[in-house]
């Protein structure tokens, strides 16, 4: 390899003393590097919804687990309160990304339903229940599949953060579409 290759192929990088210096003049800014492309303000404000999303699954799916009745009542609560666990899982995750971003995570109760893209939902049969956390999962499965296109390679933490979310709402879904269909059957599709 030429030189000239060897320089063309490094123009990208930066030099480690140059690396340095921009690393003590923003000791402050904590994990948000001058090379940070995306809004860090928009980034927290947005993954604010995120927590209060998932902090709503969280009581959602928990209500749930507790309340359900009939008769396959003891694996839907397993099942319902596996997905609690998870959903607390994103929430966490997400909060963390704030604090990383420099932000405090808005777990605060009040307001929560407004800053949430999911809803609470409503007490019910089994079948009411389940359809209730598939519309919230497919709800949020939109949100996250928008906001991972708003991120995209400005802030691909974040990103890649919200795409283990999703994967795992994906499965979320599929799990209450599989109850759905267990209890009523698999719906007619038109050509």
């Amino acid at each position: 390899m030429t030189k000239t290759q060897t320089d063309t192929d490094n123009t990208f990088l930066s030099d480690i003393q140059t690396l340095r210096a921009r690393a003590k003049k923003s000791i402050g800014d904590g994990a948000v590097t001058p090379a940070y492309e995306g809004d860090v303000k928009k980034a927290i404000e947005l993954l604010q919804t995120v927590v209060a999303t998932e902090i709503v699954c969280v009581l959602r799916y928990t209500m749930n687990s507790i309340s359900v009745s009939g008769i396959n009542s003891e694996s839907v609560a397993a099942e319902f309160a596996e997905h609690a666990r998870e959903e607390q899982t994103h929430m966490q995750w997400a909060a963390e990304r704030i604090d990383q971003l420099g932000g405090v995570p808005d777990l605060n109760p009040e307001g929560l339903a407004t800053r949430s893209a999911a809803e609470y939902g409503q007490p019910g049969t089994l079948v009411e229940l389940v359809k209730q956390n598939l519309i919230a999962e497919r709800v949020a499965i939109e949100h996250y599949r928008e906001l991972i296109r708003y991120f995209g390679q400005k802030d691909p933490t974040t990103r890649i953060m919200l795409e283990k979310i999703l994967a795992q709402e994906e499965e979320h879904a599929t799990d209450m579409h599989d109850l759905l269909v267990a209890h009523e059957g698999r719906p007619f599709l038109a050509d």
